[in-house]
């Protein structure tokens, strides 16, 4: 199961996301105030909060982790590992508490969306890593991921995978190609196409639709694809609006198109090789899922060595076969591609882990939105979704 399919529309904290919103100044915590006393050199542990499926398992026993136990191995550094975030403002809302109050979360690591990444970063509530003590991340990090907008520059974020919000569609059944998002309006489609009901996750695919240069959408951007939607709504062209139910839907034929993840689509393949993936020709949005460190972490130097270890192309491409997301790291293709293993070397050469030239060339960040606008923003696309 993909952890951006898990992502739902706003209301599952109702309060985190006021909170943010509004931008209360009590909940802003200032750059003198996010360090706690780093116990790092004399208790070899920290705790990482995750989301479900999210890692490397054995075989035999998926409670053991590899790569962890690997890293546990070589710096003697035990890591608690949680599978406990299921959802963005679910999770903000679990540990927003102690975080404005200036406590510790009991977290040294979490992972967040990138949307949501943005809200702790504006609101002061992760710290900035040393990068000199995580040469691995400033060597082999994507270049397209070095500097998003609600970060610039990774100071206080590093991906943990990444991934593409593009078209999946099943070829064999619609009996034609899809190059464009317009396609997804053709009358053959209609009824027979969902989009997800997520705005952070919806919206920049839409606007490319449109030509948008989704790094410097405007509000008008904004408004002009939910008057496009509205209307598609009330011709009832779009059959619905999903989380990631959309799978379901596409495995058993019930809609021959939707707006889906890379890394569903990897894992549908599987089964079925009629469904493809597509990125538009006037683009896609590349996402990431990022790795931070929490205000007043006792184990911050600990957490650092991790993020850095899991940018070493080996432990990066042993992740890499695992997940089936786009790797953070090019550098570990070149480790499948040289693999012993088939299977493994297969996936060097699968752009949907590892996006060739031409596909990166349509792949954008798209600017996040900003606490002033989601207030508005939401209710409008909720209106129209039905949440």
């Amino acid at each position: 199961m993909s952890r951006r399919s898990l992502l739902r529309a706003f209301g599952a904290t109702a309060a985190g996301v006021t909170l943010a919103g509004c931008g209360v100044p009590a909940a802003y915590v200032g750059p003198g105030d996010r360090a706690g006393r780093d116990t790092s050199a004399r208790d070899r542990s920290l705790h990482f909060a995750n989301w479900p499926l999210y890692i490397d398992t054995d075989d035999e026993d998926t409670s053991k982790r590899p790569t962890l136990d690997a890293f546990s191995k070589r710096t003697g550094i035990s890591v608690t590992y949680t599978e406990e975030i299921n959802d963005n403002d679910e999770f903000f809302g679990k540990i927003s508490p102690a975080l404005m109050n200036h406590q510790e979360t009991g977290r040294d690591l979490i992972v967040m969306s990138d949307w949501m990444a943005a809200r702790f970063v504006r609101l002061g509530w992760v710290q900035e890593m040393n990068r000199a003590e995580q040469p691995n991340v400033a060597k082999y990090l994507d270049p397209q991921l070095r500097s998003p907008a609600f970060d610039k520059g990774r100071t206080h974020s590093v991906p943990w995978q990444s991934g593409i919000t593009g078209i999946a569609y099943n070829r064999k059944k619609l009996g034609r190609e899809i190059k464009h998002l317009s396609d997804l309006w053709a009358d053959d489609l209609r009824g027979k196409v969902t989009l997800l009901s997520g705005l952070d996750e919806s919206l920049a695919l839409l606007m490319q639709g449109n030509g948008v240069d989704v790094t410097r959408w405007k509000r008008d951007d904004f408004y002009e694809v939910c008057d496009q939607v509205e209307k598609l709504v009330k011709k009832r062209h779009i059959r619905r609006f999903t989380g990631n139910d959309y799978i379901k839907d596409l495995s058993t034929g019930d809609v021959l198109a939707c707006q889906a993840y890379s890394g569903d689509v990897i894992q549908l393949q599987a089964d079925n090789p009629e469904i493809e993936f597509v990125v538009p020709e006037e683009g896609a949005e590349l996402w990431a899922e990022s790795l931070m460190i929490p205000n007043l972490a006792r184990h911050k130097r600990n957490a650092e060595k991790l993020i850095d270890y899991y940018y070493e192309p080996e432990v990066a491409a042993e992740l890499a076969t695992w997940v089936n997301y786009v790797c953070p790291v090019p550098a570990a293709r070149e480790v499948l591609a040289s693999s012993k293993d088939e299977e493994a070397a297969a996936l060097a050469e699968d752009p949907l882990i590892f996006p060739d030239d031409t596909m990166r060339k349509r792949l954008a960040i798209a600017r996040d939105i900003t606490s002033e606008e989601r207030t508005e923003f939401a209710k409008k696309w909720n209106s129209i979704v039905g949440l």
